[in-house]
């Protein structure tokens, strides 16, 4: 298939005739019991869930008026079958989004300690959550050590130190799609490029960005962040005891410092990152793509 073959029929699948402006969408739900029919639906135990059980979740005795209101999201948020109703995708988009309280909760927390020591300087590392984004920082020289959204619900029935921990996999969750080429907020496709400049929320020279070409979603991370679930640096570090399953990506230096990372060719380009453990050295060759072309173990012996 040629690339306008393809260009075509990505626009043939995303072609649509009869979908709802967005602004009407949105003002679908704007309304509070049709919202009230969607939280039903999440709370269900089992679905799809029988028009007359959906009608008193929601507490409406007018059946006329219930039926109204269900109408409206029906096509665009839900999905009416002879069994009963159930979610389309974008309404279950709706009721998580109030869930993480992204809608409706503003919360701060006072900054916390968490694991390791600065990459920089050695001090002292730290959790800063303002305006929905959870950053990791030295206390002493105020060194970033990733900055990342983390949604309002993930603080909930949490310790600090299990926000940290929900944090830490939720970066590298969201590093992990993008890597592979899919938006984590659309799945949409996402293109990946190699920049090296100093303006990174992890202070890195070299770096990757992302962004989808679907959602305009963008994401920056260090090389060494696409190497946490690569089989040859995981099994490395299993080798010498050490699971990374358990190890925040923060404290891990050639996730956070470019120290590690080399350009070793520009045409086309190849990124060299260093992963050194108890003596030894695993290196591992990149592609623009993020394709881990080769490794190599470097032994202290």
């Amino acid at each position: 298939m040629s690339k306008s073959d393809a260009s075509s029929e990505r626009e043939s699948v995303l072609a649509c005739t009869d979908c709802l402006d967005p602004a009407d969408a949105f003002a679908l739900i704007g309304n509070e019991t049709r919202l009230a029919i969607l939280e039903a639906l999440w709370a269900a135990d089992d679905r799809p869930v029988a028009f007359s059980e959906l009608r008193r979740e929601v507490g409406m005795r007018d059946s006329a008026q219930f039926n109204y209101h269900l109408q409206k999201l029906l096509g665009q948020f839900v999905v009416g079958s002879e069994d009963g109703y159930d979610f389309k995708h974008a309404g279950e988009k709706v009721v998580r989004s109030v869930i993480a309280g992204s809608f409706n909760e503003h919360p701060t927390i006072d900054p916390f300690p968490v694991e390791g020591s600065c990459v920089a300087c050695g001090g002292p590392l730290e959790a800063r959550y303002r305006d929905e984004r959870l950053a990791i920082g030295c206390r002493d020289c105020g060194h970033g050590h990733g900055e990342y959204g983390f949604p309002p619900g993930g603080l909930n029935d949490r310790t600090r130190d299990e926000v940290a921990a929900a944090f830490d996999q939720r970066v590298k969750h969201l590093h992990c799609l993008a890597a592979d080429g899919v938006c984590p907020e659309c799945s949409g496709r996402v293109e990946s490029h190699v920049v090296e400049d100093d303006d990174c929320c992890l202070g890195a020279t070299v770096r990757i960005d992302h962004e989808c070409v679907q959602c305009g979603h963008t994401l920056c991370s260090a090389p060494g962040l696409r190497l946490l679930d690569h089989s040859q640096v995981v099994g490395f570090h299993r080798e010498r005891g050490v699971s990374l399953d358990e190890r925040p990506y923060w404290t891990l230096p050639w996730c956070v410092s470019d120290e590690y990372t080399t350009v070793v060719d520009r045409d086309p380009i190849r990124l060299r990152v260093r992963v050194p453990l108890e003596g030894d050295e695993l290196r591992a060759t990149l592609d623009a793509d993020l394709e881990v072309l080769e490794t190599t173990v470097e032994s202290a012996d």
